[in-house]
């Protein structure tokens, strides 16, 4: 069962894509992932990728789906994969399906303004990375975990919170529409907490396996 996963910055992919990964028992496929791998290994393509991100460029979609290619031919995605962060745009949604296809797109669908709040209001331990929301704090700044200080990271804050739904918006929601029309992808509510989220992404999964 190959599987794309979609939602904005901070719909909670990244909760749900481990989830997800465990119960299928599928390689959760990160383009960050790839890109460090092939970096770090000094492969053709990875110095290639470098090349541009060491000029603050974006690495373009060809070299992206070169390196996704390769990734996905490999031996644990014989049966299957959960692809998160790729595609981002039509053309690169365009070009995976000359080489792979895609059985299911969960979008996990959320309300811009929710996410605001989620975002803006998350606040993380500086010590061990576990994260809180300031609706649920009651004021306190150390965490319940480990007594280490929180902190608000530089890109939670409105500012940049916005910037980054506005690119997400104009690149990558586009494929929910792509996706619609060739009938695999499934809108899932995303306001719940992240069992009632995975319930559903469980029963979408289920009924196409």
């Amino acid at each position: 069962m190959n599987v794309i996963l979609l939602g904005a910055p901070g719909a909670g992919k990244g909760t749900q894509a481990t989830r997800i990964a465990s119960r299928y028992n599928l390689p959760h496929i990160s383009t960050g992932d790839i890109f460090r791998a092939n970096i770090n290994d000094r492969t053709e393509i990875g110095v290639l990728a470098k090349s541009y991100i060491d000029k603050g460029q974006l690495v373009p979609d060809e070299v992206t789906c070169q390196i996704v290619e390769g990734r996905l031919a490999e031996k644990d995605c014989e049966n299957g994969y959960l692809l998160d962060g790729f595609p981002r745009t039509i053309p690169q949604a365009e070009e995976l399906e000359k080489f792979n296809k895609i059985d299911c797109v969960i979008n996990i669908d959320i309300d811009f303004s929710y996410l605001m709040e989620r975002l803006c209001g998350r606040r993380v331990c500086k010590d061990c990375g576990e994260s809180y929301h300031v609706s649920k704090l009651n004021g306190k700044t150390d965490c319940a975990k480990c007594g280490g200080e929180l902190y608000q990271r530089k890109d939670d804050n409105p500012e940049t919170v916005q910037s980054r739904l506005r690119v997400y918006e104009n690149q990558t929601a586009p494929l929910i529409d792509y996706y619609t029309r060739k009938g695999v992808i499934v809108n899932v509510a995303g306001e719940g907490t992240p069992e009632e989220v995975f319930a559903l992404i469980v029963k979408a999964l289920d009924a196409i396996k």
